[in-house]
């Protein structure tokens, strides 16, 4: 077997040798009693970052989402977001089962975002006991389901100025903010700023092993301490795992111009394939998104069968579509690797 091309996700990403260091001699203490010099260290730093008061370490984004959702609303709030956003299709129901608050989907535009006419128009009236309190925005940058699309400066303050105008928080699902920035040529802090909260992954193609972290201010992130204790994701020693996220902040986030640029390539190794349609042709960030044709003799079962023969891993979407990640681990050869296994099965 050739070597292994994972491009499934971000997320099947290995620490670096200098994670595996830092993690190997991170000072630690009891985080829960705020001891951890390491966690405070990447908490602080993560803050800075996003141009906010304060941060908090976390196990997963899913868990930060849920903790941004608790500290700003309450049982029987509504909250506002993409019908194709992470948030509502991928994180379990947590923000209704967990936290007692309804998502209102709306539908996500190509570009990731939510028209500005139509968060208005859902914004409920104020004083009738017929409606759920309309509490909290949240959008999604970059959009992992609209093609890993980054959601601009301007529409970023746009959305921001009429949740405040409303009385609504503003939360984003920063995931892959970093990645975001890169496209844009913007610094993820610009992104960060309208918003009152914001939760980004580590471990999303920065390498890190575990976690994210959720920044907001400091009245928020005392909240937000107090459910993730509630939820079970108080730390003890956790620096072995903060000392991985400081080296990714330091480290990985300038580099992902170059997966950018190597999904480019891969959009266009793959358009030139026969039986294959590029969703998105020219890819914004580090996500390939295409489908077999109609008229394809291969089934997306059987594709993804033969591609892992030849040391290639995708992730199927459904019967037809499929999405290719590009990171750290996956080099220029890895992409040749890739198109010339697509090359060869579709022929």
């Amino acid at each position: 077997m050739e070597t292994i091309v994972d491009l499934r996700s971000d997320t099947v990403t290995h620490p670096t040798p200098e994670m595996r260091r830092a993690m190997a001699e991170a000072a630690v203490g009891d985080d829960v009693m705020h001891e951890d010099p390491t966690v405070n260290r990447l908490q602080e730093l993560a803050g800075v970052r996003m141009g906010k008061e304060a941060g908090l370490f976390v196990a997963s984004g899913t868990m930060g989402n849920l903790l941004a959702v608790l500290a700003h609303a309450t049982r029987g709030d509504e909250a506002i977001l993409g019908n194709l956003s992470h948030t509502f299709l991928f994180e379990g129901g947590g923000m209704a089962s967990l936290a007692g608050v309804t998502p209102y989907p709306l539908p996500n535009q190509p570009d990731g975002t939510l028209n500005l006419e139509a968060i208005r128009s859902a914004i409920r009236a104020k004083g009738n006991p017929h409606y759920p309190h309309s509490r909290l925005l949240i959008l999604e940058n970059t959009h992992n389901r609209c093609g890993g699309s980054p959601i601009s400066l301007e529409y970023t303050a746009q959305a921001g100025a009429l949740a405040h105008e409303h009385g609504l928080a503003f939360h984003i699902d920063g995931a892959r903010i970093f990645n975001a920035a890169a496209a844009l040529g913007v610094t993820p802090r610009q992104l960060a700023e309208p918003a009152d909260s914001i939760t980004f992954c580590l471990s999303k193609g920065l390498c890190a092993p575990v976690g994210s972290v959720l920044c907001g201010s400091q009245d928020f992130i005392a909240k937000a301490v107090r459910f993730r204790k509630m939820l079970g994701g108080g730390w003890r020693q956790a620096g072995v795992l903060a000392a991985a996220g400081i080296v990714a902040l330091e480290t990985m986030t300038e580099r992902l111009g170059e997966d950018h640029r190597r999904a480019k390539t891969l959009a266009r190794g793959l358009a030139a394939i026969n039986d294959l349609e590029l969703i998105y042709p020219d890819p914004p960030s580090n996500m390939v998104f295409a489908r077999l044709a109609e008229e394809s003799p291969v089934s997306m079962p059987e594709l993804s069968t033969r591609l892992a023969e030849t040391g290639v891993k995708i992730n199927a979407v459904d019967d037809r579509r499929f999405r290719l990640v590009t990171h750290y681990w996956v080099d220029d050869a890895g992409i040749d690797q890739a198109v010339e296994a697509f090359r060869i099965i579709l022929k």
